[in-house]
Order: structure tokens, then sequence, then C-alpha cells
């Protein structure tokens, strides 16, 4: 068997991973939760009206569901290509994710608190306010977050920011 690389993908590359993998298993990994505290303005807003996407903060006692995707090394070109996909303030970083009943070692994108377009957080009433207003050149930003919630049914998994954003989004 060929050396393989996993994915992990908690946000859009959950709906459209948009790259070839041999198999996709549903992965959590512990510590962390999701945040839509990253502006987006090269997909799901504009650089005059940034929109806003997942990444993932340290919390204690979170538990975020998603999903690994294992590729065929060498897959270099595919991390490039991911470099440049998710360039908006987030960095390739290796993490420790359960595929039960391994835990194993993935690379995931994550932007770190304080990058350039780390926006901060919102109350929900507010950000789903933002997210309603923004569009960009991967779609609206609210189609972000119902495929979102769309992609963890699909799991089984549900995320308690991300179904409250639903909710208020629909409303």
């Amino acid at each position: 068997m060929a050396p393989r690389l996993a994915i992990f993908a908690y946000g859009s590359l959950l709906f459209r991973p948009g790259f070839a993998y041999s198999e996709r298993v549903r992965a959590s990994l512990p510590g962390y939760a999701r945040s839509f505290s990253q502006a987006s303005p090269d997909h799901r807003g504009t650089p005059a009206q940034p929109g806003r996407v997942v990444t993932l903060v340290p919390h204690a006692d979170a538990v975020t569901v998603g999903a690994v995707y294992f590729v065929t090394e060498p897959a270099q070109a595919l991390l490039l290509e991911l470099d440049q996909r998710e360039r908006a303030g987030y960095e390739r970083v290796n993490v420790d994710v359960l595929v039960p009943p391994a835990r194993i070692r993935a690379v995931t994108w994550l932007a770190p608190p304080g990058n350039a377009y780390d926006a901060g957080q919102l109350s929900p009433v507010s950000l789903a306010a933002h997210i309603r207003q923004s569009t960009g050149p991967s779609g609206r930003n609210d189609d972000y977050v119902f495929r979102l919630e769309s992609a963890l049914a699909e799991l089984g998994a549900t995320d308690p920011l991300v179904s409250e954003l639903c909710r208020l989004l629909r409303s």
C-alpha cells in the first residue's frame, strides 16, 4: 500500500474538498471548537465586505467533528494548492485526530488569533446579520453556513454554533 497523507477537514473542505482522495472517514479533534472569527475577503466575501468563515480555537472541553481525507503520497502539489486556498490568515499545522479506534496525525489549516484576518467574536445575532450581507467569489456566506450544517449532518454530527447560526439565518 502506498503511503497516505491524512487531511482533517472541519469547514469548507467538508463540503467542497476540491481534490481527489482515496478514502473519507469521520474524525474528531479534541480540545478545539469552531469559531466564525475569521474574515473571508477572498471566498465568502470581498476585501470591502469580508464574509465570515470558521477556524478552530483551543477550548479544553470541546471536540470538533469533521472528516479525514486520505490522499496518496507524495502530496506536495496538493498541499501547496491548499495553502493557496487557505491563504487568508490560515497556517498549515499537524494535529492528532481521533479516527476510532486510533489516533492519527493529520494536516489541517488553522487561523491563529491575531492573524491579519482575525475579525474577533460577534454575538450569534450580529454574526448572522453580517453573514446574511456577505457574498464573494465562492458564493453567498449564508450558503457556506448551510452547507457546513448539511456536511456535519451527513457525518451524524452537529455543532451548536453552526446550528444556532442556521436557525438565525432561516428566521
